[in-house]
Parts: C-alpha cells; structure tokens; sequence
C-alpha cells in the first residue's frame, strides 16, 4: 500500500504539496472554530508535539543517505 501513495506522490509538483499545506491550514482554522477550547492547549505540549511529529522527516532529508 505504502508503495503505491508513494508512487503517487512523486507525482505531485511543488505547487501541489503547496496547495497541500493551504488546505491542512484551512482545515485546521475550521476546527479550531468549531472546538475553541481546542485554543486553551499548553504551548509547550504543541511545541513536543510538533518536534516529535518533524523528527523523521528532518531525518529522511538532511541524515539519511
């Protein structure tokens, strides 16, 4: 399965993975209307969050060869 998403992927141009990113962003300003507690969040829990979720990618790109 995983083989086939990413020969999909390598599909994609730059400006796709761009319009990508908008959409995530939009998605992520309607949940955030609908569940505004979701706001309320620690800071420093979406900073973990957020390294934890970049450490493979970063690893993929710049280590990995």
């Amino acid at each position: 399965m995983f083989e086939k998403l990413n020969e999909r992927v390598r599909k994609l141009s730059v400006i796709d993975i761009g319009l990508i990113k908008w959409t995530v962003l939009f998605a992520t300003i309607i949940i955030v209307k609908l569940f505004p507690r979701l706001l309320e969040i620690n800071f420093l829990i979406l900073i973990a969050l957020m390294i934890a979720c970049m450490i493979k990618p970063l690893y993929v790109l710049w280590i990995k060869k």
